[in-house]
């Protein structure tokens, strides 16, 4: 990057991140899917055209479709897939490396994707989505090339950090993809313990890695791809051992140290005005000793929106995890996850039957009252509208 241009780049980071020294004044979060300096008459024409599209009268089913991100197996994208997207019933998608063979290829997936978007009945961008994190953890050939550790430890680290998600919106934005399931906001407390391992950690220090997060995830959502901060309340104390994804697991970690360390991060990274947060499969004791963060209102609805002010898109992690064995099937576990909270549901198990089992749970939830209309439907606008955003 010329030193002119990463200049300039890194003044408007800087700009954003000088708002991490003190709390985020009221109302100086942008509402979900608005650009930061949102004129009043212009939040409330958005809210206004959204409340439409999601009144009574909406069939529950599709609804629910709107909250879920499907994938598929191969480099072909499933019939499947494709029939619910066409019928609007689905947020999005997510990728992986098995799904890309090489650039011709992956056009020609996007493509598809793009156009059963375009055939839906009320049409609306989807949300493209990988992990793209750098270093060892990327979907994608390309760019990041650093860890987040290796930025951490660079000579000039929020200078890599804002070259890194530069890089990481230009390898997305080129592959045709909106959203990146990055950065890692996670603060490690043991060198070697489960974020530490892949390099996946900016640090041990909250405040440093809050910068060099929200410094890469500004410089990317400044070329037109959202950033995703994860895992919330933070799996940075987790062993090495301890991976959601393989098997249960709880973090007993003091509240106050929780979250002076482990949501410390997200302070800065919404006061730089990240659009979506993922929230974690651990169980956090000393919030909720029952259930999961992505299950748990005290978690989602207590700490995340009330306690820090986020109002932007959450998404749960894999909803496969084999840490949610115990809380039940695909179903259950959707239905769970939007109780709490969660707006995107996160089906990655590149099963097609996954994101309709989690379609149909949700829709008869919704029709039964298990889940509140208008809670539910709070959450499908706050989706729409980033969706809408990133067209």
């Amino acid at each position: 990057m010329a030193p002119i241009r990463r200049t300039a780049q890194l003044g408007s980071v800087l700009l954003a991140l000088a708002a991490t020294l003190g709390p985020v004044p009221a109302g100086s979060v942008p509402r979900t899917g608005e650009p930061p300096g949102a004129a009043p008459g212009e939040r409330i024409a958005s809210m206004t055209a959204m409340t439409a599209t999601t009144g009574p009268q909406q069939d529950s089913r599709q609804l629910a479709g709107r909250r879920i991100v499907l994938s598929y197996p191969g480099p072909t994208p499933d019939p499947g897939v494709l029939r619910a997207i066409r019928e609007g019933r689905a947020a999005g998608v997510i990728l992986f490396g098995e799904n890309v063979t090489g650039p011709e290829q992956l056009a020609g997936a996007m493509a598809q994707l793009k156009q059963a978007a375009a055939e839906a009945p009320d049409p609306r961008p989807l949300l493209l989505m990988t992990d793209q994190e750098g270093g060892k953890v990327r979907r994608l050939p390309g760019a990041p090339e650093l860890s987040a550790r290796r930025t951490g430890s660079a000579p000039a680290p929020l200078a890599a950090a804002l070259d890194s998600g530069t890089a990481a919106a230009g390898t997305l934005a080129d592959a045709g993809l909106n959203v990146n399931l990055a950065p890692v906001l996670d603060v490690y407390d043991s060198p070697g313990n489960f974020i530490d391992r892949f390099e996946r950690s900016y640090g041990q220090d909250p405040t440093r890695v809050g910068e060099l997060g929200s410094a890469f995830l500004a410089a990317q959502q400044s070329r037109g791809v959202a950033a995703t901060a994860k895992h919330f309340p933070g799996l940075g104390s987790a062993a090495r051992d301890e991976n959601t994804d393989a098997r249960p697991v709880t973090l007993r970690v003091p509240l106050g140290e929780l979250r002076t360390r482990g949501e410390a991060p997200y302070r800065a990274a919404i006061a730089a005005g990240v659009r979506l947060v993922m929230a974690s499969w651990a169980v956090y004791p000393a919030l909720d000793p029952d259930r999961p963060a992505g299950f748990s209102p005290t978690v989602i609805q207590g700490e995340l929106r009330e306690r820090l002010g986020f109002q932007g898109v959450t998404v749960t992690d894999a909803l496969e995890a084999e840490a949610l064995t115990p809380y039940g099937p695909t179903g259950s576990r959707a239905v769970a996850a939007a109780a709490a909270g969660m707006d995107l549901i996160l089906c990655s198990a590149r099963d097609p039957r996954q994101g309709e089992d989690a379609t149909t749970a949700l829709a008869a939830a919704l029709d039964s009252g298990g889940l509140e209309r208008s809670a539910f439907t709070e959450s499908v606008d706050r989706v729409d509208a980033l969706r809408e955003s990133l067209g």
